[in-house]
């Protein structure tokens, strides 16, 4: 049995559903949605992979390099946040969070 693209775009959906209804079902946990957008940016570059060597082009797979750059500085300075916010009020609940407004 060969893997063609189909079988890359149905896993890079699955991925993308658990990040979505991890983002959407779990809204008081930070770290939890934190891990929901890195699955979420996990299926994109799935996809992008997938077509890059679907149609023999390297473009996709050098835009996947600087999504992953990206993806982890945010999440460098996410955690940073969510380590300062954990100090500070000794919660990672996002419903506590609403009185730090300005």
């Amino acid at each position: 049995m060969t893997l063609t693209l189909a079988h890359y775009l149905i896993l890079g959906a699955i991925l993308f559903a658990i990040g979505v209804f991890g983002f959407f079902l779990n809204r008081r946990n930070l770290l939890v949605l934190l891990m929901s957008v890195e699955l979420i940016l996990l299926a994109v570059n799935m996809n992008f992979v997938a077509f890059s060597t679907w149609f023999g082009d390297v473009a996709g797979q050098v835009f996947v390099f600087f999504i992953l750059t990206v993806a982890a500085a945010e999440a460098a300075i996410g955690l940073a946040i969510l380590v300062l916010l954990f100090r500070n009020l000794n919660t990672i609940n996002v419903e506590k969070l609403d009185h730090m407004k300005g």
